[in-house]
């Protein structure tokens, strides 16, 4: 996943998006070394579980769990992935006029 992700970072970098990661790696110190050995340039952040923090505000009960929000923070897409992921973000950039 994270090629793609940044790929997408990348080719929306002038665009209003954001990807924020949210993880559960068993160790916060390997989570940490992953990002910097894949290169994550985005906001990413470690959570030990599903069962606390922002998993559980959201409701994520499995991991890969993906959200894409609209610019007013509504959930309109999920669980999409690769082309599926592009033509999301892509759509609702257009229907904000960006």
């Amino acid at each position: 996943m994270i090629p793609h992700e940044k790929e997408l970072v990348e080719r929306l970098s002038d665009r209003p998006f954001t990807l924020l990661g949210i993880n559960s790696d068993s160790d916060p110190d390997r989570f940490r070394a992953q990002c910097a050995e894949l290169g994550v340039t985005w906001p990413s952040t470690f959570e030990g579980s599903t069962r606390e923090g922002v998993p559980l505000a959201w409701g994520v009960t499995y991991w890969p769990t993906i959200y894409v929000l609209d610019h007013e923070g509504v959930i309109r897409f999920k669980d999409v992935r690769g082309e599926e992921m592009d033509a999301a973000v892509d759509r609702l950039l257009e229907e904000m006029g960006g």
